[in-house]
């Protein structure tokens, strides 16, 4: 979901080789300010660069609802929040359109929403590959649920869904071409009906087995630390 926030701008033009946190700075007086706007009573408690070039990656907190806005550097426009649900029954969610990564029998499942053109969604997905390359105790239940901003991605998922081939999502993930659909797009609106339904309107959202929602990419160590908490 995207939000225009109205702030008036100032664009920078930086130099060959510059940082772009030189010139751009976001206090956290000021994020909580943009925060406010479309998101009353959540507090900021972190910002950093996100894996994305040009946003920032703002952490906020109400009560035990933790998320993250990601913020674009000319500041007007927050990507990716959620407030709510913070909680949702994991057995509850039906998984016969999901892709499987890892093993079935693995203990700990993790229900994945996810776009092959969200650039967060990119970055996740590799964390995910080496977390599955390191550990055989997880499995991650991917659930398409391409974004209207992204206009290919529909097709991608539909093709993805079409063959449950794991091969052709990396390729999707990667940014490779992948084969035209060969069936209906029935799964991809299941998918996405699935997502309104548990009012998961931005990429990724992972829900863990315990029913927490977390929105947003995290990088490998920080993710593992959030599966893993008991």
């Amino acid at each position: 979901m995207i939000m225009l926030v109205p702030f008036s701008t100032h664009a920078f033009k930086l130099q060959e080789g510059q940082d772009c946190l030189t010139c751009h700075k976001l206090k956290k007086a000021e994020a909580q300010d943009i925060v406010e706007r479309v998101a009353p009573g959540y507090k900021v408690v972190d910002i950093k660069s996100s894996p994305v070039k040009g946003v920032w990656q703002i952490d906020v907190q109400k009560g035990e609802q933790h998320g993250a806005v990601n913020l674009d550097f000319s500041k007007k426009y927050l990507v990716g929040f959620q407030p709510v649900p913070q909680k949702v029954a994991f057995s509850k969610i039906p998984l016969g359109d999901a892709i499987i990564m890892g093993q079935s029998t693995a203990k700990k499942k993790l229900i994945v929403f996810t776009d092959p053109d969200c650039p967060y969604c990119k970055e996740l997905h590799k964390v995910m590959l080496q977390i599955l390359a390191k550990r055989d105790d997880m499995v991650f239940y991917l659930i398409l649920n391409p974004l209207p901003m992204h206009p290919d991605a529909f097709k991608k998922s539909q093709t993805i869904l079409c063959t449950k081939s794991l091969a052709i999502l990396n390729d999707a993930f990667s940014g490779k071409g992948v084969p035209e659909p060969t069936c209906s797009a029935d799964a991809v609106e299941r998918s996405k009906a699935l997502a309104k339904s548990l009012n998961f309107t931005s990429t990724p959202t992972i829900v863990r087995q315990d029913g927490v929602v977390l929105s947003g990419f995290l990088p490998e160590g920080e993710f593992l630390n959030w599966i893993d908490k008991k």
